[in-house]
């Protein structure tokens, strides 16, 4: 029992320390890679700790059930999000929202206006940015729009094109299959068309750039019938 608990443990830390090195050289003296502690935690997710650190915090329980492209494909999501500035930060809206209500009550009991104006003021701000922070809508267009860095990251780790869509293709149909929340379920959906979107555009540009390099083709192609035909960016 003690043996399988060292090699698991070893096997998280160097789970770990494969991801560190999959953060492009500008961010890794300032994001750290760590096992989750959270009970019940989400698979994988990022959190600014201060202003010069973030964390991506891992459940490398549900991490080690999917293939390696996938973990990678989604890491780099989650690196994309960094990078476009759109991850969470530790917020002050609830508890200006709460401040804001007790004053307005008390400003309420001892009818001073001008108290009672800049209580509802503080209410109203806190409680505007709570709702940004809180829309679905906008976080769905960041994470399509970070599935499309991961991508290009992808490729800077040596994927061709191809592999980087089917790679994340593959990674949300697996979370789709494996998310019992309707509402989630939805987003991974979401988010699978639009790639599948973004894909098909890769590939109409990268044969239109192959179209406009390549010569003239015969006018009597002989067909070869040991060639299969398939469709790289299909997932």
């Amino acid at each position: 029992m003690t043996s399988y608990a060292t090699s698991a443990a070893k096997a998280e830390i160097n789970e770990l320390r494969r991801l560190r090195g999959l953060l492009p050289p500008e961010l890794q003296s300032w994001v750290t890679v760590e096992k989750t502690t959270e009970i019940d935690p989400p698979l994988i997710r990022c959190e600014e700790l201060s202003k010069d650190e973030v964390e991506i915090a891992i459940d490398l329980v549900k991490w080690d059930n999917l293939a390696l492209d996938q973990r990678n494909l989604l890491f780099w999501h989650e690196v994309a999000r960094i990078q476009n500035d759109t991850i969470p930060r530790e917020g002050w809206e609830m508890a200006a929202l709460a401040i804001g209500l007790g004053g307005a009550v008390g400003e309420l009991w001892v009818q001073d206006g001008v108290l009672l104006l800049l209580a509802l003021a503080l209410c109203g701000v806190s409680g505007y940015r709570l709702y940004q922070k809180n829309n679905s809508e906008k976080a769905l267009k960041e994470s399509i729009e970070a599935d499309e860095k991961a991508v290009a990251l992808a490729s800077r780790f040596g994927y061709t094109l191809p592999n980087a869509y089917k790679s994340l293709g593959s990674a949300l149909k697996t979370l789709i299959e494996q998310t019992p929340k309707k509402r989630l379920r939805k987003q991974y959906e979401t988010r699978l068309d639009a790639l599948r979107r973004s894909a098909s555009k890769a590939k109409a540009q990268a044969k239109a750039k192959r179209s406009r390099q390549s010569p003239p083709a015969s006018p009597n192609p002989i067909p070869n019938p040991t060639m299969p035909k398939s469709n790289p960016y299909e997932y």
